[in-house]
């Protein structure tokens, strides 16, 4: 998001049909990430984590998915949405660690590949 506005930022972030929560997670008072989280009827939707790239060896992103996952168990909601994925990508690789993991394609849900 190279020269984004404000609103930009806003619309990417926000979602106008469900409330939209930012998880902070905290080391005392320093803010090493946040989990921007969308909570709808059948689940919490990931939408972005953003993370201090100095705690990069905390594995964060991780830690957040499994931080919603918990979260969308006591709401009683049967699933967790990791959001957009891109096979191979070196930032987005990390999703495939959570098994049962599926994704959307046009002719329905189908098992993320393990390879």
């Amino acid at each position: 998001m190279d020269e984004a506005s404000v609103e930009d930022f806003s619309r990417f972030l926000i979602a106008p049909w469900s409330p939209t929560c930012f998880l902070e997670f905290r080391l005392e008072e320093q803010l090493l990430a946040v989990a921007v989280t969308d909570v709808t009827r059948g689940g919490l939707s990931a939408v972005y984590t953003f993370f201090d790239p100095d705690q990069r060896v905390r594995s964060l992103g991780t830690f957040a998915i499994l931080t919603q996952i918990e979260w969308a168990r006591r709401l009683s909601l049967p699933y967790l949405y990791l959001g957009y994925w891109i096979a191979r990508h070196p930032k987005m690789d990390y999703k495939r660690a959570f098994r049962r993991a599926e994704i959307r394609e046009e002719d329905g849900w189908r098992p993320m590949p393990e390879d």
